[in-house]
Parts: C-alpha cells; sequence; structure tokens
C-alpha cells in the first residue's frame, strides 16, 4: 500500500448484518492527504478513547498480495437502525433520512470492526483462473420442472453447485407460470416456444446442457430440437421411439448420455448382467422368466430398467417376451403383495426376475428395489458433469450410457 495515500471515512458503508450488536461493515476506500485522513479520522472518533484508533496490520490475501488495512472505531449506536441498508460516515449532513447518517457526539457507542479490501488492477494468472472457476458454473436446463423427477434434479444440480437456468419445457397448459425449485424461481414454456426459447438460452449460455426428464410421448420431438440446436443433453426420459432416438442422435453427431436408468448402484448391476451376459452366452437355455415391476401410478411406461435386464437374459438365452412383464401400478397391490412402504408410493421403483430350471427344480432371483428419486437424480447431474468433461477434451461425438460414465469414475 503506498504510504502516502489515505483514507477517506466520508463514504457509503454497506451494512452487511442487521443486529446493532454485531455488524460487519464494507466500504470502498478513496485516497486522500495524510492531513484530510487525519482530520476525518478526529472528528469521527472524537468522543472515544485514544485507544480505541489504532490501525491493524495488512491483511493478506491466498496470493501474498495486500488485500486492504483493518481500523476499529467507535460507533454511535443511533447510528445505526435495523431498517437501513446504507449508512454514510461523514461530518456533512446526511443526504436521505431513511438511508444515510452521521457520526454524533452521543456518549453512546461500540466498537465495530470495519474491514477495507483494496482492488488492485494487476491480475495474476491464479487470479484469473480462480474467477473462471468460481464466477461460472455449469448451466443445465432441466425439463420438465413441474415433474417431480425433474424437480429433484433441480435441486441435486443446485446441491452440486451448478447453474440451473430459469426456464423448462411443459405442456400448454402450463406456459407461462413460474414455480420455485430449491429457492430457485423456474419459468415453464410451453411446446409452441420450445424452439426460440432454446435458441435463446444457447446464446446466453453456450455451453448449455439439457437435461431431460419429461414423458414419453415427448422422447422423440424433444431429442429432434436438441440435435437441431445442437445442444448436448442427458435423456433419462424412458419410452419414445427409441430406434429413432438413437439414429437422430447418431445422425446429428452430437454429445448425448441416454440410459434408461440413472441410478449408481443399479447401473453398476446393469454393468455386471452385461459383462455376464457376454462372457457367458446361452447359460441359462431352456430356463423360463418371470418379471415383476412396480412404480408409481404416474409412471405410465414400462421400465426401462427390466428391458435391459431382460435383454441381458435373452443373451443368455432365456426366450422372454416384454409383453409377459408384469406391471403394478395399484397401490393396494404394491403396498399389501410388493412390499413397497406406505410413505413411498408416489415414488419408488421395485423390480423382481425370477429364472426357473426346465425340470423345475433350480431357481434364481434378482432384486433391485428404490424409494425416492434422490439416486436418479445424483446420478442424472453425474452424467451431465461427464458430458461436460467429454466436450472439453473434444472426445468423440456420441451416445454415451451411464455405464461409460460409471468406468470413467465419474460418480460423485
Amino acid at each position: 500500500m503506498p504510504s502516502g495515500d489515505g483514507y477517506d471515512p466520508g463514504v457509503k458503508l454497506e451494512t452487511l448484518a442487521q443486529t446493532p450488536k454485531d455488524f460487519t461493515l464494507s466500504y470502498t476506500l478513496h485516497p486522500l492527504s495524510r492531513r484530510r485522513r487525519l482530520s476525518h479520522l478526529h472528528s469521527a472518533t472524537t468522543a472515544a478513547p485514544r485507544r480505541r484508533r489504532r490501525r491493524l496490520h495488512p491483511q493478506l490475501n491466498r496470493f501474498g498480495k495486500t488485500k486492504g488495512m483493518a481500523f476499529v472505531l467507535e460507533v454511535p449506536v443511533t447510528l445505526l437502525e435495523r431498517r437501513h441498508n446504507l449508512v454514510s460516515f461523514s461530518r456533512s449532513r446526511p443526504r436521505r433520512a431513511s438511508a444515510y447518517a452521521s457520526f454524533s457526539t452521543t456518549p453512546q457507542r461500540r466498537a465495530f470492526s470495519i474491514s477495507a479490501t483494496l482492488n488492485t488492477p494487476v491480475q495474476s494468472v491464479d487470479d484469473k483462473h480462480l474467477a473462471r472457476a468460481t464466477d461460472i458454473a455449469l448451466p443445465i436446463m432441466v425439463n420438465s420442472c413441474m415433474g417431480k423427477m425433474g424437480q429433484a434434479v433441480i435441486e441435486a444440480g443446485l446441491s452440486a453447485g451448478l447453474h440451473v437456468v430459469p426456464a423448462s419445457f411443459g405442456i400448454e397448459s402450463d406456459a407461462g407460470k413460474t414455480i420455485q425449485v430449491g429457492g430457485k424461481d423456474i419459468q415453464v414454456y410451453g411446446p409452441s416456444q420450445r424452439e426460440t426459447t432454446l435458441a435463446s438460452l444457447v446464446e446466453q449460455y453456450p455451453n448449455l446442457i439439457v437435461v431431460d426428464f419429461t414423458v414419453p410421448n415427448a422422447v422423440n420431438d424433444n431429442a429432434d430440437l436438441y440435435c437441431k440446436s445442437g445442444v448436448p443433453f442427458v435423456m433419462g426420459t424412458t419410452g419414445g421411439d427409441r430406434d429413432l432416438l438413437y439414429k437422430t442422435v447418431e445422425d446429428a453427431k452430437l454429445y448425448a448420455v441416454i440410459s434408461p436408468q440413472m441410478g449408481k448402484q443399479v447401473v453398476a448391476f446393469l454393468a455386471a448382467m452385461e459383462i455376464m451376459a457376454k462372457q457367458f452366452p446361452g447359460a441359462f437355455s431352456g430356463y423360463t422368466l418371470q418379471v415383476m415391476e412396480s412404480h408409481q401410478a404416474t409412471k405410465l411406461d414400462t421400465s426401462g430398467t427390466a428391458k435391459a435386464v431382460i435383454s441381458c437374459f435373452q443373451k443368455l438365452g432365456v426366450s422372454f417376451d416384454l409383453d409377459e412383464i408384469q406391471l403394478i401400478r395399484d397401490p393396494k397391490q404394491q403396498i399389501e403383495m410388493v412390499g413397497v412402504p406406505e410413505e413411498h408410493i408416489n415414488g419408488h421403483a421395485f423390480h423382481m426376475y425370477h429364472l426357473t430350471s426346465p425340470d423345475g427344480t433350480v431357481s434364481f432371483e434378482f432384486q433391485h428395489n428404490v424409494c425416492g428419486r434422490s439416486i436418479y437424480a445424483e446420478g442424472a447431474i453425474d452424467a451431465a458433469l461427464f458430458l461436460a468433461k467429454k466436450i472439453q477434451s473434444k472426445a468423440d461425438k456420441k451416445i454415451y450410457d451411464m455405464i461409460d460414465v460409471l468406468r470413467e469414475g465419474n460418480m460423485r
């Protein structure tokens, strides 16, 4: 700090705490002559003991530069009312009675700790990297914020420090609505606004990634839009025409993570099934398979996870048609027959696969049961972060799945 500079106490101070017993005040320092500085300090602390006016040692920031100076001054108690946001330390009369106050010689005084930070025009390389890392978070758009799954993803994204853009797609009847999720306001845009909304977001957030948890009949239309806009996306929505979905994305040469299952441990189970099917094809030839899956009544389609596991069993030699899957959506059956906890009737995923040998003497049973949605939401955020790394490293533009995410150790 230049030895010839002084600091004007007659500047605005921003009150950061709203209790008169414990205030932290921050302000911008302006250079004055040493004489004017002493004059201001003397007038501001006339009634205060001289020992109170001591200057503390300069504070150093993490890069070894002088961060600022700290002073301890006595401030009149009457100066700071709870409704004040800004106060002015000055000998002049206040300009706005509601927002500014001035020193007086009242005998009632309390000591306040005032810290000052100096701005320096010199910025090191480390400073620039730090600013870039802290000021720019990965932006994600979550479709749709109206569903419970979408809301869980938004909360998981905010918890992970991602920037959730304040826009989401929804049905036409919800267009124009604003809902709050995790303390953040999200505006809903209908189908007719999708293209213009996404184009505007891409312009504002060039590294935007979309996380899609909508409905089965929106899968292909949404994928078309993401591909036309060149926006990388994570597709957690099941249903739709899956063959068309994959073809659309492959033709567009776009970064995407598409998986019927976003749960971390369930993904590991699926990976194990894939390995077993590849290593031991036909190992269960002749066995019969029974599959039961139970989800909340709002899930309209068959479990994508069940379909993936069945595909592995088929490679292992089991003959099974997807129409044979037993879907349980009735709450009473879910509680009494499946054993779903009543508090999770509106958010669960129970799966059971039972294999029986041709003569009925041998049986195998696999189960994976999930209560709640957090496991899927966290997995979706892991997928978005994985995709961002792939883009940054200029990896191949292709469709990835959650097993790819798991293999790279990108699960938090």
